[in-house]
């Protein structure tokens, strides 16, 4: 920007107009509000924020993967100085057990309470928070070759029926829901995490298998039965910075965004319940 004078001008208006032409080449003073008032910019999804760096390794339940792949992308979008490693999804039982050896994390979310507090007792986590919640549907092939119309059918020898293994957080709610309503499956596989359950029935390999609700929304290649009674069957699920973690305020930084607003918009629309 080209600055012209008159020759008349005082060195007081000179002396000024250097002050301000020094302030905008710093960045200029502070945004102000429609009314002229000093403001803070707005910031929305993916404004970079400085401060915390460093490579943040998450354990995560395998139900989560779709939600935290994207809480993930979104979160170094916001903190360009942070990696989060490739994430290890898998039931939350097995990833416990990992953590408890020993295995390198920073952060680990279950799809249970009661995982986390095998690593709390453990003491290899800090004070878990939960951050949602989730409920199982009954699901079979498109086009439903079983016939399955309900929990009842779970029991007939002549259907092939997968579930997430005892203790799996999602076999623990099965066996829950299908006590209740008084049913014992003929069970012909157990899984060790609900993605393989899904894969199954999506394949036709079985007729009818019990998923999260989160995890039956994420393919076209099943279809859902209404389960009575599953509303009352629910898991929470808690998260935790971990003991030993490497990045521990990078860790705490990612588990704030997942109990952030905008990280819970993220699990809501994948049909997470709040907290």
């Amino acid at each position: 920007m080209r600055v012209r004078t008159r020759r008349t001008t005082s060195i007081a208006a000179l002396a000024a107009a250097a002050l301000l032409l020094a302030g905008c080449a710093a960045g200029g003073g502070p945004d102000t509000g429609t009314d002229g008032t000093p403001g803070v910019a707005e910031s929305g999804p993916g404004t970079a924020e400085a401060g915390v760096s460093g490579e943040v390794t998450v354990f995560a339940a395998a139900s989560l993967k779709t939600g935290f792949d994207e809480l993930a992308t979104q979160f170094e979008q916001r903190h360009p100085s942070v990696t989060i490693s490739p994430i290890s999804y898998d039931g939350s039982s097995t990833l416990a057990t990992q953590v408890i050896e020993g295995a390198p994390a920073d952060v680990f979310a279950s799809a249970d309470e009661a995982n986390m507090q095998r690593v709390v007792a453990a003491g290899v986590a800090g004070s878990p928070e939960v951050f949602a919640m989730n409920r199982l549907t009954l699901v079979v092939p498109s086009g439903n070759p079983g016939s399955v119309t309900g929990l009842a059918d779970l029991a007939d020898p002549d259907r092939t029926v997968v579930l997430c293994a005892a203790a799996v957080p999602c076999g623990a709610a099965s066996a829950t829901l299908l006590s209740d309503a008084g049913v014992a499956a003929s069970v012909d596989s157990y899984e060790q995490n609900v993605t393989a359950v899904l894969t199954k029935v999506a394949s036709g390999e079985a007729d009818a298998g019990l998923v999260y609700v989160t995890d039956a929304a994420l393919t076209g290649d099943v279809e859902t039965v209404e389960v009575p009674g599953a509303e009352r069957v629910v898991n929470r699920y808690p998260i935790a910075v971990l003991a030993d973690a490497q990045s521990p305020d990078a860790a705490a930084e990612f588990v704030a965004y997942v109990l952030s607003d905008e990280g819970q918009a993220v699990l809501r629309r994948l049909g997470f319940g709040a907290p």
